[in-house]
């Protein structure tokens, strides 16, 4: 078995440290895994261009040395094959770029995201939003106001959903000005937080956030984004039962991802260790067929296949929906696990 790096920095650190304390040079992250002799891997410096290179040392930390398949390195990594222009994919998959206002997108009845922050701990090479304008919905508090006063202005909504890049980028005393905005909105029943800082650096779930979301009148629900069973450490587990005691809901979404988790024993291993740590599993989605990202891809075949085959290894609340996303539509797609006559 391989072993993990060891990169000597204190486990329980602030959370602002980790997220500074960032590798951007594909050369320095292969280095430190042991992996700089690969040509394959050294082949795919230049897609730092296309999108970022930023992954934090927390989580290289739970990255396998020597090993190029390590699930959580390949979800990172930059590869030459995102300059390949694929038929049929867009820089936005999902049609979101015109907002109904700046860092605001109303893309369901009831329920709207606020773009709360447009950077994210990690850049993972998957990422639907790589193309996202961020520049034109900016994360600060004049485009909050604007966006808080159409949720005002707009009764049908009772469930408001942070995203970004990621909400969690935004401090401890930025959340509790957004939440006691929306607590103060009558019609706003429902806070729906998605972020994958708390699996890339769990520190940021402090004492602090959970307090104040146990004071909230609003029903929180945390949804987690975990692909892989080797993201969930010790301090993950922590930060999980820190929130389970704020009385937050906790979910988890993962996308489905070729030589990553295209697999049920992954699968089931992952949402086995999930609900270890509190989680149920809510959705798998099949990829989002964002422009450089097409390595990624599981078919709808497939994932009905792989699906089918989670089914048989463990109890059905532990088996996520399999869905795609689907621009202009009121809701997720389910896809059916009726597997086509052959």
């Amino acid at each position: 078995m391989a072993n993990i790096v060891t990169l000597n920095t204190p486990a329980r650190e602030d959370w602002l440290q980790q997220l500074a304390d960032v590798v951007t040079e594909p050369a320095e992250l292969l280095q430190l895994l042991n992996l700089d002799h690969l040509p394959e891997l050294q082949a795919g410096h230049d897609a730092r261009r296309l999108f970022a290179l930023r992954v934090p040392r927390a989580f290289i930390r739970r990255m396998a040395q020597g090993d190029p398949n390590d699930p959580l390195l390949r979800q990172v990594v930059t590869q030459a094959s995102e300059f390949t222009v694929t038929p049929g994919y867009s820089t936005d998959p999902l049609d979101e770029q015109t907002a109904a206002v700046p860092g605001l997108l109303h893309k369901y009845v009831n329920r709207a995201l606020l773009l709360v922050k447009g950077g994210c701990a990690v850049n993972c090479r998957y990422c639907f939003r790589r193309h996202f304008p961020y520049q034109d919905n900016q994360g600060n508090k004049r485009n909050w106001q604007v966006a808080l006063d159409y949720i005002r202005q707009h009764p049908e909504l009772n469930e408001i959903i942070f995203s970004g890049g990621d909400p969690l980028m935004a401090k401890d005393h930025e959340l509790d000005y957004l939440i006691g905005e929306l607590e103060a909105i009558p019609h706003i029943q429902r806070l729906r937080i998605h972020s994958r800082l708390p699996v890339v650096i769990p520190a940021r779930v402090t004492e602090t956030l959970c307090q104040r979301l146990a004071a909230s009148r609003l029903q929180v629900v945390m949804v987690t984004h975990v692909n892989h069973a080797q993201e969930i450490d010790a301090e993950f587990a922590h930060a999980m039962a820190r929130l389970k005691a704020a009385n937050v809901t906790l979910l988890n979404q993962s996308v489905l991802l070729r030589d990553i988790n295209d697999d049920a024993t992954i699968l089931a291993t992952l949402s086995n260790r999930l609900f270890d740590v509190g989680i149920i599993p809510y959705y798998l989605h099949v990829l989002d067929k964002v422009q450089g990202a097409a390595h990624f891809y599981v078919s709808d075949e497939e994932a009905r296949i792989i699906m089918h085959g989670l089914l048989s290894k463990v109890s059905g609340y532990l088996v996520p929906r399999l869905a795609r996303e689907i621009g202009g539509e009121p809701s997720k797609t389910p896809l059916d696990l009726q597997l086509r006559q052959v």
